[in-house]
Order: structure tokens, then sequence, then C-alpha cells
């Protein structure tokens, strides 16, 4: 079933509901801004795409998707693919491979692919998450302790090689902003689990930046002031040939939206006890992702953690999730030059939990304790996707698992014997 959920629960829609959704899709927006922020800048792209990225792609996949609850935006789990297309494309790239990333989810969506979700193993995802985890929290280093490096390469081994040799030029300032507010973040979360927390932890780090004047870099003063609108939307420069050299990219946002996406709406029907539609999911993907695409944003997908926090806030129906991407646009109009007083340490500690989150460390253990052969495709999976490349990793990882699934279920029927004729 295709039918967006909106649809079903404008049926019985109600002032109480409306009331509840607006007070969620406030407290999310205030989660969503800061993330978005950060993310944009550590995928190597302009800050305000991360918030055009939260505004269209949020709005889109609450309108048109299969899920009560669930929010879109910028995540961190494509944070690498993105940084590397961008470095090796360049934006447009970036956006072309988005727009025909969208394509391929809305085809999936028509042609019911969303249960197909179920093929893709636990160890596969669990590994190239783990290893996303690993890749933006050492992505973070260099602002988190304030070094001075004019370049940076993606690759783990020379990236930390490059740092190694910039230890010199620590900043205390920029460390003690970060350690600050991380543990702000942390203990606002302990203490006020639905208090938006992120923005002020963010915030309270960027205060004391601006009312000491220490001597650490601020979104503004790496990227200038942000705009207070959103852009006319736009078509990429489009081409076969651009297309053909841009697939494989464009294959991998679609898997990652896909998978993520289908992922988050599951853990949200386990809290609510609801049941999603993932082809609607998947065509509403499609949709936020062209529609992103013609705003110059990021790719888009449904988030956990911010799904997560509108259930936690009160969110009822999709409804959240468009009152979610309509304060942040109003924030954006209203109050985008204070973007630029926020302190990249700052930012960097938000992400660097953010990929410790990522990792789930409180299932380490269910891990460790798994049968070996999901072991062994789970720490294949992470090598791979840290030390060769995300596509690589996913492409290995899924045929691996799948063979092993296919020969699990061949040993299970060995026992059958053929009749007598």
């Amino acid at each position: 079933m295709r039918q967006p959920k909106l649809l079903t629960t404008l049926k019985t829609y109600s002032t109480q509901l409306f009331l509840a959704d607006l007070q969620a899709g406030a407290t999310v927006a205030m989660v969503a801004i800061p993330l978005s922020l950060a993310i944009a800048i550590a995928s190597g792209a302009d800050p305000a795409t991360g918030l055009f990225t939260a505004i269209v792609g949020g709005f889109f996949i609450s309108l048109l998707g299969g899920s009560r609850v669930q929010i879109g935006g910028p995540t961190g789990a494509f944070i690498v693919v993105v940084y590397g297309v961008i470095a090796e494309h360049g934006f447009d790239g970036l956006v072309l491979a988005t727009l025909m990333a969208g394509v391929l989810l809305v085809i999936g969506g028509y042609f019911r692919a969303g249960s197909l979700i179920a093929f893709v193993p636990e160890a596969v995802v669990n590994g190239f998450t783990i290893g996303i985890g690993i890749i933006i929290g050492t992505s973070q280093l260099k602002d988190f302790l304030g070094l001075s490096a004019e370049r940076v390469p993606a690759e783990l081994i020379e990236k930390l090689g490059v740092l190694w040799e910039a230890r010199d030029t620590l900043n205390p300032a920029a460390l003690c902003i970060a350690l600050a507010t991380m543990v702000l973040i942390i203990s606002l979360r302990r203490l006020a689990p639905r208090f938006p927390g992120l923005i002020v932890a963010v915030a309270a780090g960027s205060a004391l930046v601006a009312m000491f004047a220490l001597p650490v870099d601020t979104v503004g003063s790496r990227f200038g002031t942000l705009p207070s609108a959103l852009p006319v939307p736009s078509l990429p420069d489009i081409s076969w040939p651009r297309m053909v050299e841009l697939f494989p990219s464009a294959l991998v946002i679609a898997f990652l939206a896909g998978v993520e996406s289908l992922l988050s709406a599951m853990v949200a029907d386990r809290m609510i006890q609801g049941h999603h539609r993932p082809n609607a999911e998947l065509t509403a993907q499609g949709v936020a992702n062209m529609a992103c695409a013609l705003f110059g944003g990021l790719p888009a997908t449904g988030a956990i953690a911010r799904t997560a926090t509108n259930i936690r806030a009160g969110g009822q129906t999709p409804v959240a999730g468009v009152v979610h991407a309509l304060v942040i646009l109003a924030v954006l109009m209203l109050a985008a030059p204070l973007a630029s007083y926020l302190a990249m340490p700052a930012l960097a500690a938000l992400l660097v939990l953010t990929a410790w989150n990522m990792s789930e460390p409180h299932k380490w253990r269910e891990y460790a304790s798994a049968p070996m052969e999901d072991r062994m495709l789970l720490l294949l999976t992470l090598v791979l996707t840290v030390l060769v490349d995300l596509t690589v990793a996913i492409g290995v990882g899924v045929s691996i698992g799948l063979a092993l699934r296919l020969r699990q279920k061949k040993t299970a029927g060995s026992d059958w014997t053929p009749p007598e004729r």
C-alpha cells in the first residue's frame, strides 16, 4: 500500500492531536537545527544546505511517508558518501546523484521493493553503521581539538597521520568548549530527556566563545553569514555521460536512504505499537530527495534519533514532521544571522556524540555473542567501510550475507531423502 499515512490520520484528526503535534514538531526542530548544520559541514558542504535538506526533505517525508511519526532530514550515515561524492565530482555532482537516487527510490516504491529490507543481513547494517560512526568521529577531531591543518585527507590512516603531525597546534580553548558542550549534552539528556538539550548545549558553548572572545573558529568566521531564505529551485546540469559516471553514487545514496528510513520506521513501530507502509515510505524518500536536489540540498532520509525524539515529545501524526520543517524554515528566515556565532568545536562535540550513539555501544555484548558467521560479516563490513569504501563494503557484505543465508537454507534441508519409487 502506497497511500501516505497523513491521509489516513487526517480522517480522525482533532484539535488535541494538533496541539500534541505542534509541541512535538517544535521540539524536534530545535534538535534538528544544530544537527543539520553540523552534518552539512562534516559532509564538506555549506552549512545552509543542511537546513535546506531538513526543511524540504523533512516536509515531503512527513507529507507523503508511510509512518505516523517518521522525521526526515540529513543524517550522519550520509556524511561519508556525500563527502566522497563532493570530493570526486563536486557539489553539482552530488545534486545530480541525489536527483537520480530519488528517481530510483520512487521506482522502488512503485514496484513494492520496501519489503526487500528483510533480505539485508542485520550484521551488514550494524557493521557499516559502526564504521560510519568511526569515520564521523575521526573527521571531527580537527575542530574538536582546534588543530591547524590546511587539508585533512578523507582516508582514515592518512587523516590520522596529518592530525598527529599537527598535534602541536592544539587549541586549549577549543578543546574546553568541545568538552563543556559534550558534558552539557549528556547531562541534559539524562536530567531532561524531553528537553531540546542539543541546541541549548551548542548555544551555551558558542555563547562562551562570544562572551570571552576566545580564539575559536565559528560558522561565520569559516563560512560567512547563512542565507535567510530557501534558494530558487533549479535543475542541475544533466547529461548522459555525467549520469553514467554518477550512477554508482546514486545507487549507494538510494540504498542508504531506503535502508535507514525503513529501519527508522521499524524502530518507530516498536515504540508506538504501530505499522508503517514501507512502499509509501520509499516513494516519499524518492520525492523528498528529488526535491532536495532541486533546492541544492543534501540527501535526506528518515532519522532514527529525531524520530525517537518526536515520539518522546508526544508526536502523534505526520503533521508533527510538517510542523518541524516549517519551524526550521521560520528560524532560517528570522534568525539565520545568529547561526554565524555557533562555535565549530561545539558542533564537533555534537557530531562526536552522534557518532558514538550510531555505533550503539549497548549492543556490543550482543554482537560479541552472535554466531561466528554474523561476527565475521559485521567485522568485514566494518573494516571495508573504514579502510576501503562504503560502496564496496555494502556490496561485499550483502553478497556474502545472502550467500550464507542460502547455504543455511540448503543445510537445513539436507536431511531430506528422495522416496523410493
